[in-house]
């Protein structure tokens, strides 16, 4: 008998499910896209029924698959990872009364505003910016008044999903400490945050991440073919789980992930600390572990934005070539990953992307490297930062996309001026889902010990001392480009909104 876990990553652009078994060998995965709505500039909402749906699709097609592998086989347990932020409001009756607002809606900037003029630019160890829950609790008060007073209780996104699963509503502590409302002292709802600004009596219950939550609603395992009880287990937020399924789950261990956006990952020892320059302080899957965080908005969204308007031929692959076809600094080109907005260490939702130094000599494998030059610098600002607070960052795992092309993990390195490990395989949040699944049952002790099986690296890419100088010229331009143009975006914003209103 295959004895197996389920791993579920309820992402932003699809949900992917994976099949592991007790050693670590994948068996079997699928994944299915999602589809989000943008109403108006700033929006972003996904039908929270439509994640269900799907997790249920890629469950019923991993099933399938291993039907055609194995004859004899048990899942054994499930566990998720998830799309952080996002504001799921439920009725009385626990149903959806509007579509979730996700963590990339920009559209609480009032209501950020207000928080800092009560409460300062920190709450609860975080910055306050538009992509937490609080924010949009308080836009949906203001807004939505109707929906408010029908609002029983608030998910995130994941939870729900395993909410509509099990019939158990909770939310663990990962991702509860990015809504803004979570005391990291206590592990507990803070309501005197809550309080202030209206919002009372909507909170679920707070579990752990690994703890055993209920089992498959066994309706929707007769549906998948499942005979045996499968036990659920809460699970954590995307970065968390992409942390432990990269094996970065000590102190000072980090992570470098880049996906639709990117991030900088460290762990932390410490459960309050505090920093600013708009670094996120989040509590890690792992007991007692948390973790310092900087994101960058628009990270392989750039890279896609390059390929989808100025290389619609070429394959990712191909860019890449052309890309380690330039020099460092391509050759007097700094690109501005900023399409979107940025996150660390800005906090900027107007600030809009540019190219500077375009000139009539430069290639489109400047342009190309450009993009890749400028989005690692946007991550390098939070590792900078970061080190003269103190924390030694000299080793950096790296998953996404930017683990995909040795060219652009050997820019990191140089760049990072930090060994950077490549993984031999690499499945992100989905693993590390799986892998508290598989912790939850006992076959390990530990999530250091599941690691210790199930993660192993495959390159080390080493900083190249002479590289890095050459980079940290074209950086400290760089860091220059947002002060310079943050004036001149804001005036172009302003007019464009006036445009569309005549």
């Amino acid at each position: 008998m295959e004895k197996l876990v389920l791993g579920i990553d309820v992402g932003t652009s699809s949900i992917k499910s994976l099949a592991v078994n007790d050693r670590g060998n994948i068996i079997a995965s699928a994944s299915s896209p999602l589809t989000i709505q943008h109403a108006y500039p700033g929006y972003s909402e996904q039908n929270p029924d439509e994640w269900v749906s799907v997790t249920i699709e890629t469950m019923n097609n991993v099933i399938n698959d291993l039907k055609q592998i194995h004859s004899n086989f048990e899942i054994n347990g499930i566990s998720f990872s998830g799309q952080m932020h996002g504001l799921i409001v439920l009725d009385d009756e626990y149903k959806v009364i509007r579509p979730a607002i996700l963590w990339n809606d920009t559209r609480s900037t009032a209501q950020c505003e207000e928080i800092k003029s009560r409460l300062g630019e920190i709450v609860l160890g975080n910055p306050v910016l538009e992509g937490f829950t609080l924010t949009k609790l308080m836009w949906l008060k203001q807004y939505e008044p109707d929906h408010w007073a029908k609002t029983k209780v608030f998910l995130l996104p994941k939870d729900y999903v395993r909410f509509k699963l099990t019939d158990t509503i909770n939310m663990e502590l990962s991702d509860a400490s990015s809504t803004l409302l979570l005391d990291p002292s206590t592990n507990q709802w803070s309501e005197d945050v809550g309080r202030q600004f209206g919002i009372t009596n909507i909170y679920p219950p707070l579990v752990t991440s690994d703890t055993h939550v209920g089992y498959l609603k066994q309706s929707i395992a007769e549906n998948l073919g499942i005979k045996n009880r499968v036990a659920v287990f809460a699970g954590g937020g995307d970065n968390a789980c992409g942390a432990i399924g990269a094996g970065v789950i000590q102190p000072n261990q980090s992570l470098c992930s880049i996906g639709t956006s990117g991030v900088i990952l460290s762990c932390e020892a410490k459960q309050e600390a505090v920093y600013g320059n708009n670094i996120h302080m989040f509590k890690h899957a792992v007991n007692n572990l948390s973790y310092a965080m900087g994101v960058t908005l628009s990270a392989g969204y750039s890279l896609n934005w390059f390929k989808r308007h100025c290389a619609q031929n070429y394959s990712f692959d191909e860019i890449m070539s052309c890309a380690e076809q330039s020099k460092i600094g391509a050759r007097g080109l700094i690109f501005a990953p900023y399409l979107t907005g940025e996150r660390t260490p800005h906090g900027d939702a107007n600030i809009r992307g540019s190219f500077i130094g375009l000139s009539g000599m430069h290639t489109f494998g400047d342009m190309a490297r450009a993009v890749v030059e400028g989005i690692t610098y946007s991550l390098y600002e939070s590792i900078e930062y970061l080190r003269s607070q103190g924390k030694h960052i000299n080793e950096v795992v790296a998953i996404g996309g930017g683990a995909k092309s040795d060219f652009w993990l050997q820019l990191q390195a140089d760049v990072f001026n930090a060994k950077v490990y490549k993984l031999k395989h690499e499945e992100g949040p989905s693993m590390g889902a799986a892998m508290i699944a598989a912790t939850g049952l006992e076959w390990y002790d530990d999530i250091a010990s599941c690691v210790e099986q199930f993660i192993h690296k495959d390159k080390i890419f080493e900083p190249n001392k002479e590289c890095h100088v050459a980079y940290q010229n074209y950086f400290e331009i760089y860091k220059d480009v947002y002060n310079q143009t943050q004036p001149i975006t804001k005036k172009l914003l302003e007019l464009t909104k006036k445009s569309k209103l005549n």
